[in-house]
């Protein structure tokens, strides 16, 4: 996250920042407004939608100050959001916050009109914070997405998904991911607000379309892959 500056201090003495929030699991939404009230001077949650049809129609109706995206979303996901919204509320401004960390996701969506980017692993205060400076004009992201922008908007090859990555949906790229870096059932249920069954399923769909036979394999493959 970059760090603090003086316009902070200038937005607390202001009206709280109108923020708009986008999400598809409506328990983290819940979550993710009930952290955002213990700030209530500084942001203040008008607008909720859960899939990208809503969204475009709550942020063109509100137009709040900033609108906290998910990356993936039932009918076509942030950057489908993004792109019908950019010129039409061009004073709005877009912060994403998604539990994915690919590169491919980041770029995608900073491309699109994104003024930042942070992983749900944020803590509510970090989050109030990002939404401020968001608003305040900054673009903030979180410390080890940096370098994937950077390296975009430098001219660097923007990373590649080869054939076998493609084929998996975002959701199972997801629990991929966390899998490969040695999280339990359970505590990707948690992560990605699902079930362990439903967990379970990804999973199986993850080691069947990969032709990998066990969790092991799958670490291996994602790691070769420097998807971890």
């Amino acid at each position: 996250m970059t760090e603090p500056n003086s316009r902070e201090s200038e937005r607390q003495r202001a009206e709280p920042v109108r923020v708009a929030l986008v999400d598809d699991h409506a328990m983290f939404r819940t979550g993710v407004r009930a952290e955002l009230a213990q700030n209530s001077d500084r942001v203040h949650v008008v607008g909720e939608a859960a899939d990208t049809a809503e969204a475009i129609r709550v942020v063109a109706e509100l137009q709040p100050e900033v609108v906290l995206l998910d990356v993936h979303l039932p009918g076509g996901g942030g950057v489908e959001v993004l792109h019908q919204l950019h010129s039409r509320v061009p004073d709005v401004k877009f912060l994403a916050l998604s539990v994915s960390d690919a590169a491919e996701d980041v770029i995608g969506t900073i491309r699109a009109g994104a003024r930042g980017y942070v992983t749900k692993t944020i803590t509510g205060d970090d989050l109030v914070d990002a939404i401020v400076r968001v608003a305040d004009g900054d673009a903030v992201f979180s410390p080890r997405l940096a370098g994937f922008v950077l390296d975009a908007f430098a001219g660097s090859p923007a990373p590649t998904v080869d054939d076998d990555l493609d084929a998996l949906t975002q959701r199972e790229r997801e629990v991929l991911r966390l899998i490969a870096r040695g999280y339990a059932y359970k505590e990707i249920a948690r992560e990605l607000f699902i079930s362990v069954k439903t967990v379970e399923t990804h999973v199986s769909a993850v080691l069947r379309k990969l032709q990998l036979s066990n969790r092991y394999e799958l670490t291996r493959w994602a790691t070769d892959r420097r998807l971890i």
